[in-house]
């Protein structure tokens, strides 16, 4: 079910939980929301549909989503510098540090624990959205 966008910058600022079995109907619902905002979001925390709940979807093809629950990176390299926008947060583009490549894991909707190494747009993607699930907003 495509929900409501969070704004509010304080609710926004709190680290979330750890995300179980029985938060996979909130992991449908953020997906469900970052697909109707396609246009002009990549990735989504759970927090910004008012969940505080450590799951993140994002865009990792073109025209296809992956879903994690629990994200931790467990590896990061090549440091650079780069800004971002986000959905949430009002105004332009801010400054912000992010690595190249980020070896993540996280489980499956269905609990299962991956571990996965991710580059580029896709990795930066990740880290922004981590980074709302431990309440940094950049």
């Amino acid at each position: 079910m495509i929900k409501e966008l969070i704004h509010d910058s304080i609710f926004l600022a709190c680290k979330s939980e750890d995300a179980t079995e029985n938060d996979a109907e909130t992991a449908q619902d953020l997906l469900d929301t970052l697909v109707a905002h396609k246009e002009r979001c990549v990735g989504m925390a759970a927090n910004m549909i008012g969940v505080r709940k450590k799951i993140i979807a994002f865009s990792c093809e073109k025209g296809k989503y992956m879903t994690m629950l629990n994200p931790v990176i467990l590896k990061q390299e090549k440091l650079y510098e780069t800004e971002e926008s986000c959905l949430s947060l009002l105004g332009g583009p801010r400054k912000c540090t992010r690595y190249k490549t980020i070896k993540v894991q996280y489980q499956t909707v269905d609990m299962q624990t991956r571990i996965k190494t991710f580059s580029g747009w896709t990795a930066q993607i990740i880290q922004h959205e981590i980074d709302h699930c431990n309440g940094v907003l950049i």
